[in-house]
This record gives structure tokens, sequence and C-alpha cells, in this order.
């Protein structure tokens, strides 16, 4: 909860801009306000799922409105409509506008940097609301100011259970066992949880199993395939523990294929059955960084763009943020990272905040 004006974070941006106010995401959520030549972003609110947290988002809103120069003239919001911060701003007497998540991500490094250019982007996270109502969170984009367009994603896997899947890493590596045609193996390799008895004929008739792209639920994957976490107390427990065993990345030849876009890393998580969970470890960190790395390479030398910048929750991974962030400046890409604001949820509406903007002034100098 907001604890006073002094723990607001005041970010210089390139030129005056008109004043607006941004929502920010459902989780971690924080809120923004644009007037001028500076972004204010409230300290984290909290997640907007209970009466209390919605109280401290709506006190956090009236105080930033109350001392911008004027009232906003658009308050930007998560493309999500059943988010409380969504319906807040579709509530209010200026215009709203719906951004989608991943966008945000991206357009907040952009303007922490001041880069009101065209840049590729790579948003990897556990879970944005897509155009389509679809779960987005491995996203390759290019982003030029308020605009943006999908260039890419991560090969999608179904999430068996849905939402349950985020917290129980052992469904995902049982998604992935269906893709490659060994379901059999799910009910004896997860024996121990008594939903894995059911799972393959789940999944073969994809009854709650949504698909997604996101990096998160690949992590996820990751971790269920080596026995790691297998069943997580919070969102995020299971990458971490995959982090802190990576100590030397390397990359296992012919671990992804990219094609129309789509990167796929089926052999590398295929790879990992069986490996002992340090090996995978850096075999996952190592293989993924060079994966994204010819990827969104490949898009700037199509777009002909020479920025890259990495933004979402999975960027809090050091390993993945430097052996990617090396691999891009090797490839002479300049690589633009989040610096005060987060990578994660609390910098969505720094993003949201400067699409506004930039829809209102133009995107150019």
């Amino acid at each position: 909860m907001m604890s006073g004006a002094a723990m607001r974070l005041c970010l210089p941006l390139p030129r005056p801009l008109p004043p607006v106010l941004a929502a920010g995401a459902f989780l971690k959520n924080t809120l923004c306000a644009i007037d001028g030549t500076r972004a204010v972003i409230t300290p984290v609110v909290g997640n907007l799922d209970s009466a209390e947290a919605i109280r401290a988002f709506e006190a956090a809103a009236a105080a930033l409105m109350a001392e911008m120069s004027g009232p906003p003239r658009l308050i930007a919001h998560d493309l999500h409509p059943d988010f409380a911060s969504s319906r807040w701003a579709q509530a209010q007497a200026a215009p709203a506008l719906a951004v989608q998540h991943h966008h945000a991500h991206i357009a907040a490094v952009a303007a922490e940097h001041g880069h009101q250019g065209p840049l590729i982007g790579l948003a990897l996270d556990g879970f944005g609301l897509g155009p389509g109502q679809q779960s987005w969170g491995g996203e390759l984009l290019r982003v030029d100011g308020p605009q943006y367009k999908r260039l890419g994603h991560l090969a999608p896997l179904a999430q068996p259970g849905g939402d349950v899947a985020a917290r129980e890493p052992w469904r995902m590596a049982a998604a992935v066992l269906h893709r490659l045609g060994r379901g059999g193996e799910i009910a004896s390799r997860f024996a121990p949880y008594p939903a894995a008895a059911r799972l393959e004929t789940i999944l073969a008739r994809g009854v709650n199993c949504p698909f997604t792209s996101s990096a998160g639920r690949l992590f996820d994957a990751a971790c269920g395939l080596l026995g790691l976490t297998p069943v997580a107390a919070f969102e995020g427990q299971a990458p971490m523990a995959l982090e802190a065993l990576a100590t030397a990345p390397c990359v296992l030849t012919g671990g992804w294929s990219i094609g129309d876009g789509v990167l796929d890393c089926l052999p590398l998580l295929e790879a990992l059955i069986g490996r002992p969970a340090d090996e995978g470890a850096n075999l996952f960190h190592g293989t993924l960084a060079a994966a994204l790395a010819d990827w969104a390479a490949q898009a700037a030398e199509a777009q002909g763009i020479g920025h890259v910048a990495l933004s979402g929750g999975c960027f809090f991974n050091a390993v993945l943020r430097r052996d990617l962030g090396d691999r891009l400046a090797a490839r002479g890409l300049a690589v633009l990272l989040p610096r005060a604001a987060s990578p994660g949820d609390p910098g969505v509406s720094l993003g949201q905040a400067w699409i506004a903007a930039l829809t209102l002034a133009g995107p150019g100098a």
C-alpha cells in the first residue's frame, strides 16, 4: 500500500507531453502520471484482488490527479476488461485507452531511455491478455511509440487445469510430454499427484487446457521436467530455483527452431528429461538465451531496426538477462533494459502512460 509521495519514482522525459494517467497492471499494481517533462510512478499498491487494494488504488489515483497541472486528457488501462483498474478507468470523465500488456512493458523501456524511434521488443512474463483474448507472455514485438505489431511469439503450450498450472509446474511438464507424443508417461512420472492419472485424457480432449505463449510457463515446464519444485508455493518460485542452479550456461545445438515468427524450444525441453537439475538448468538458460538472441536478431535485420528492448518479469532472471544481452550486443544490436522502473508488472503503468501521451502528442520529436 502507498505510504506517501516521498516513495514515488520520478523519471525525466525527452520532451513535454500532455497530461495523462495510467491505471497499471492487475498484479503488483502501480499508477503513473505524465505531465510535461516527467513521469511519476506510485509505489506498488498491490494486487487488485481485494477491496482494500482497490481502495488504495483509488486513493493513489486521486492523489496523482490532484497534483497534475490539469485533468488527464486520457486514462490508459490494461486491455483486460475485467480488471478493477480497467473498470475504474472507463468510469472516469476522461477518455479511456486500452493498452496491450506487453506493448506497455516494452514502451516502459522506451520511455526510460527517451527512445522515440522504432525498436524490437522481447516481452517475457507470465500472462497478459492478447487482442483476441489469447494468453500471451513470450512476445516478439515491433514497437514504435503508440503503435505495435506482433512479429512472433513462443510456440504455444497447453496449460492443463488453466491458471492452476502456474502454481504446479509438473502440469506444464505434462503438457510437454503430451506434445512430444509421450503422454502415456504422465501418470507414472507424476504419480504423487492424483490429477496425473487423468491428465493425458484431459490434454488429448483439450478440456480446460487453454494454450499460452507465456515464457513463464516455459520456465515452469523446464522445472517440472527436471523435478524441480513440481508444486510451488507462489508463482515464480520454480523459475527462481532454476536460475539459482545455472552457474555455467551452455547451448544445445539444434535446441530450437524458428518458423513464421514462432520460436519453438521443444527440442530443448525434450533434452531436459532425465537430466540432473543443475545440468538441465545450465542447458536451459544457455539455449534459451541463444534462441532468443537468434529470434530477435533475425527480426531486427528484417525490420531494419538496431535497438532491442527487453522487459517482463522473466528479466528479473540475471542469468538470462546477462547472457541474452551479451549475445544481442555481439550481433551489433543496442540493448535497452529497464533501469529505475521495474521490468515486471510495476513498470507497466509507465509504458501505458507513455503510449497514452504519445497517442495524444504524436511519436515524433
